[in-house]
C-alpha cells in the first residue's frame, strides 16, 4: 500500500508544457477528441506509457491509473517504454537499438524535458527529449495530434556528439503500448500483382508477428504498411474498439507486434532495420517517418471516416481539392499507337464526355524504341516514329477537343537496352560481379545520387518546360531492388535502402515546389506503393492493375478503410465479364476514368456512359469530401452496399453490386442506410439506369429514421447486378 500511495503522489505533478526540466514524477497527457495518450515519467526518469484509450473525464484520474498499473507490475521487470532502447534493461523487442562510437551497444534514455506547441487551431505537438546519461546521444519523441479527427502522429530525430560514428542497428518511428487480457485481433493484408489487399484476421498470442517489407521499391506489393487491431473483441463496422495505423514510408517497413507476459500489446513501426545499419556522423540528425495511429470505440466505419477526414485535410495533395475524370489509352492500345491513333482516342475524350485524355508507356525511346518492356526506359524523348512532331502536337490537340491531356513515367527506373543504362552504368543499383536480376526488365536507378536525384527531377521539368499545358502525370514504379548496392554511397551501404526514400522525397519535394497543383497519379504497378508520406506529393493512386470490376469491389472495400474515395483512382476497361453498367457503376467509387476503345461501345452502351458521367459529375463533390458508410460487405451476404453521404447530410449516394451468382442471389431485404438526419425527408432515385430499361427501384419519398431504422431494398438480382440510388434532402 505505501508503494501505491507513492506512486499516486509522483504523478500529481503535472508538466505544463513549458520545457521545464524534470522537478519530480510526472505525467504527460496527449489529447484528441475522444482519446489520451498519457505518458509517466517514474523516479529512474525513464519514460513509460501508462494509458492510451478513450479520454477520461478529469485528468487527475490519470494518476490513479499510473498507481493501478504498480500495483500488478512492482515486481515483474517489466516496464512499458514509451521508446523502448536495447542493450540495458529492457526484456523485449526495442524500438532503437545503437552501437556507439566505441563499439558498446548498450543504450538508455532518460526523461530530460518537453514542450507542447499549437501548430494550428486544432493541431498541436508534443516534443520529448530524452537522453543517455553515459554517452552524448539523444532522441527527441514527437507526437503531433489532429484533435478533431481522433489522429496522432509520432515520429523520433536522432543525434548524437561523440567522438566518432554511431551505427543506428534500429531506429523504429513509434512504439505503442496496449493493456489489454490477452483479446487483441490484427487484421492484416497481402498480396501481389492484381491480388492486393485481401485481408486476414488472427488472435494475437504471444510471442512476436512481423509485417514487413525487404523490397526496396514497389515495397507494399506482397503487403502495405496499413493494420487494424481490434481490442478485447474483433470489431465490427460500427461497434467494437480498433486501432488503425500505418507508416508514412514509400520504402522498407517493418511493424512488430509483441503481447508481453502481462497480456499487454505493444506495437513497434518504423523503416525495416533488415540489411540496413545506418551510420550516423557526429552532429547530424536522423528523422524517422512518421507513423500515424486512430482508435475508435464505435468500430471500423468511424475509424475510416476519421481517417478520411485527416487524409482530406492534412495528407493528400489538394484533399479538399477536384480531380478530373479521364480516358487512358493503355488498354485500347498498350505499346501500339502512332500519333493518328492517339488523336482518334482525343476526340473520343471529348465524345465520351471526360476531362483528361492519358497517354500511357510507349511514347518514347529512339535507339532502342519504347515498342514493350524490354528497351527504352530512360530514353525520355518522344518515339520519332511513332510521334514525329513530339507531345506538343498531342497537347494541342487535346486542347483543341476542349480536355486536358496527361501523360505517363517511370523515372526511376531503366532498361539494360538503352542509352541511359550504356552511359551511365554508375547510376543503377546493382552488385559489381553478381548477374543482374531484373524486375519486369528493368533495374531502379540509385536515387541516393544527386546527379541521379537531378536527372528524375528532369524528367518531368523537361515535359513541363516543352509543354507548359501538359495537366498531369502518371508516375510508374514497377520494379523491386535486387542486389542493393550504391556506387555512391561507397562503404556506408546500409544507409542506402533509406535514402534511397529521402532521394526519392527531394526529388518530388522539387517537383512540387516548381509545380505544386498538377494532378499527379501514384502507380507502382498498382497498389505496390501507397502511403501517406508519400501521398502529400500525390492527388490519387492506381489500387491495382487488376481491373475486374468484381476483384475491384473486394479490393476498393479494404482500401476504404484507409484512403478515401477521391485518392483512389477506379478505371472501367474490359477486364471481367460484366455489362458496362457493371464495370461503371463500380468505378463510381473512386475518382472514375476509362480504359476502353469507345469506338467499340454501341450506341446504347455510348449513351449508358455520357449519361453515367453526367451523374458523377453532379455527384462527385459528396463521393470524394463526403462520409463513407459500408453497408453490406461482399463477405458476408449476396451484395455489397456503400453509401456516401454529403457533410451537411443532405446528399447521398448509394452502390450495390450483386457479388454472388448462385441462384436467386440478390438484395431480399432491405439494406438499412448510415449518416442521414432522422428527421428529414428524403427522395430516393435510382440513377445510373441502362436506356431502355426500367428503374428497380421506384423514386419515393422517406424520411431518413424510416431509411436508417427500416431500410430501403435496392431489388439487385442477376437482372439488375448494380444499382446506383440518389438521395436528396426535400
Amino acid at each position: 500500500m505505501k508503494n501505491i500511495k507513492q506512486s499516486a503522489a509522483w504523478l500529481l505533478f503535472a508538466l505544463s508544457g513549458t520545457g521545464t526540466p524534470l522537478l519530480a514524477q510526472q505525467l504527460i497527457t496527449v489529447n484528441t477528441k475522444s482519446n489520451a495518450l498519457v505518458l509517466e515519467v517514474n523516479k529512474d526518469k525513464e519514460l513509460g506509457t501508462i494509458y492510451f484509450g478513450e479520454k477520461l473525464e478529469k485528468e487527475a484520474d490519470y494518476s490513479r491509473v499510473s498507481a493501478q498499473y504498480h500495483q500488478g507490475n512492482e515486481y515483474t521487470g517489466i516496464y512499458n517504454s514509451a521508446y523502448t532502447p536495447a542493450g540495458s534493461k529492457n526484456l523485449f523487442e526495442p524500438a532503437i537499438a545503437v552501437t556507439h562510437a566505441d563499439g558498446n551497444i548498450s543504450l538508455s534514455l532518460h526523461y530530460v524535458s518537453h514542450t507542447t506547441k499549437a501548430v494550428s487551431k486544432d493541431v498541436s505537438q508534443t516534443e520529448i527529449v530524452l537522453k543517455d546519461p553515459v554517452y552524448a546521444f539523444e532522441v527527441h519523441l514527437f507526437i503531433k495530434t489532429f484533435y478533431a479527427n481522433d489522429i496522432m502522429e509520432q515520429w523520433a530525430t536522432i543525434k548524437h556528439t561523440e567522438k566518432g560514428n554511431v551505427t543506428l542497428t534500429k531506429y523504429a518511428s513509434a512504439n505503442l503500448y496496449l493493456k489489454g487480457n490477452n483479446d487483441f485481433y490484427l487484421n492484416q493484408y497481402h498480396g501481389d500483382w492484381a491480388r492486393e489487399m485481401n485481408p486476414e484476421q488472427s488472435h494475437l498470442t504471444h510471442g512476436i508477428k512481423v509485417l514487413d517489407s525487404k523490397l526496396g521499391t514497389r515495397a507494399d506489393l506482397f503487403q502495405p504498411p496499413v493494420f487494424m487491431v481490434s481490442l478485447e473483441k474483433p470489431a465490427g463496422e460500427d461497434e467494437g474498439k480498433v486501432l488503425m495505423g500505418g507508416l508514412e514510408w514509400a520504402g522498407n517497413f517493418r511493424n512488430e507486434f509483441e503481447v508481453d507476459p502481462l497480456n499487454n500489446l505493444r506495437i513497434i513501426s518504423g523503416i525495416n532495420n533488415a540489411s540496413a545499419n545506418y551510420v550516423l556522423k557526429k552532429g547530424e540528425n536522423f528523422t524517422t517517418p512518421k507513423f500515424w495511429y486512430t482508435l475508435s470505440t464505435h468500430g471500423k466505419g468511424q475509424a475510416s471516416r476519421n481517417i478520411h477526414n485527416w487524409a482530406r485535410d492534412y495528407k493528400i495533395l489538394d484533399g479538399k481539392g477536384d480531380r478530373m475524370t479521364l480516358l487512358n489509352n493503355w488498354e485500347a492500345t498498350y505499346f501500339d499507337f502512332d500519333e493518328t491513333k492517339l488523336k482518334e482516342l482525343i476526340a473520343d475524350s471529348k465524345k465520351l464526355g471526360v476531362d483528361l485524355f492519358l497517354l500511357d508507356d510507349g511514347w518514347f525511346g529512339n535507339t532502342h524504341p519504347r515498342n514493350g518492356d524490354t528497351a527504352g526506359l530512360g530514353d525520355w524523348q518522344e518515339n520519332k516514329k511513332k510521334l514525329p512532331n513530339g507531345i506538343g502536337t498531342l497537347v494541342q490537340s487535346a486542347k483543341d477537343n476542349k480536355v486536358k491531356f496527361g501523360i505517363w513515367i517511370e523515372p526511376e527506373m531503366v532498361n539494360p537496352k538503352s542509352d541511359l543504362y550504356k552511359q551511365h552504368p554508375d547510376w543503377v543499383v546493382k552488385q559489381e560481379g553478381r548477374p543482374e536480376h531484373y524486375f519486369r526488365n528493368q533495374l531502379v536507378l540509385d536515387l541516393t545520387n544527386p546527379k541521379v536525384q537531378d536527372f528524375v527531377y528532369g524528367v518531368v521539368d523537361n515535359l513541363f518546360t516543352k509543354n507548359p499545358e501538359l495537366a498531369y502525370i502518371k508516375w510508374d514504379c514497377n520494379a523491386v531492388i535486387y542486389n542493393a548496392n550504391s556506387k555512391y554511397l561507397k562503404e556506408n551501404q546500409g544507409n542506402f535502402y533509406t535514402d534511397y526514400v529521402k532521394g526519392l522525397y527531394s526529388v518530388l519535394q522539387r517537383i512540387r515546389t516548381k509545380y505544386p497543383k498538377v494532378p499527379m497519379m501514384l502507380c507502382s504497378g498498382g497498389g505496390g506503393r501507397v502511403d501517406y508520406g508519400t501521398l502529400e506529393y500525390f492527388t490519387e493512386f492506381w489500387p491495382s492493375d487488376n481491373t475486374d470490376p468484381m476483384e475491384r469491389i473486394y479490393m476498393q472495400w479494404e482500401y476504404s478503410y484507409f484512403y478515401p474515395a477521391l485518392a483512389t483512382a477506379a478505371h472501367v476497361t474490359d477486364w471481367g465479364k460484366q455489362p458496362i453498367k457493371f464495370r461503371t457503376d463500380v468505378a463510381m467509387m473512386g475518382r472514375l476514368g476509362f480504359d476502353i476503345v469507345v469506338k467499340h461501345l454501341n450506341d446504347t452502351d455510348l449513351q449508358y456512359c455520357q449519361e453515367a458521367i453526367q451523374n458523377y459529375n453532379a455527384l462527385r463533390n459528396t463521393i470524394w469530401h463526403g462520409d463513407q458508410y459500408r453497408l453490406q460487405s461482399p463477405y458476408e451476404a449476396d451484395a455489397a452496399s456503400v453509401a456516401y453521404v454529403s457533410k451537411d447530410s443532405n446528399e447521398a449516394v448509394v452502390f450495390t453490386y450483386l457479388v454472388k451468382n448462385r441462384y436467386e442471389a440478390g438484395t431480399h431485404t432491405p439494406i438499412k442506410l448510415k449518416g442521414l438526419k432522422a428527421d428529414a425527408q428524403y427522395k430516393v432515385e435510382e440513377i445510373n439506369v441502362y436506356p431502355g430499361k426500367k428503374p428497380a427501384v421506384e423514386t419515393a419519398i422517406y424520411s431518413g429514421d424510416f431509411l436508417m431504422k427500416v431500410g430501403i431494398n435496392p431489388n439487385v438480382n442477376t437482372y439488375n447486378t448494380s444499382v446506383v440510388l440518389k438521395l436528396t434532402q426535400v
